[in-house]
């Protein structure tokens, strides 16, 4: 899954409630909400998500980062490129 969370955490309603569901979805919004202007569109915002490595990390994207609980890396890696350190 995009997120990282089994299929059970997102058919299950006891699961779908639990603080680590509700976490990775915010860490997921929260990532496709700040690259989305930069992309123009949320389905391509959502494709750099799943597919683009990011450089510094060894060739993983930025969904892999999340799944594995390294969101908050992912959006200082965002806030970097924004300020022009990796441009």
């Amino acid at each position: 899954m995009t997120v990282g969370l089994g299929k059970d955490a997102m058919q299950r309603r006891s699961r779908i409630s639990s603080d680590k569901t509700q976490r990775r979805l915010r860490e997921l919004v929260e990532v496709l909400n700040k690259v989305e202007p930069r992309f123009g569109s949320e389905l391509m915002a959502y494709a750099w998500y799943r597919s683009e490595p990011l450089p510094g990390f060894d060739g993983q994207t930025a969904m892999q980062l999340v799944q594995d609980g390294k969101a908050q890396q992912v959006l200082e890696y965002i806030d970097a490129v924004d300020a022009g350190v990796f441009a």
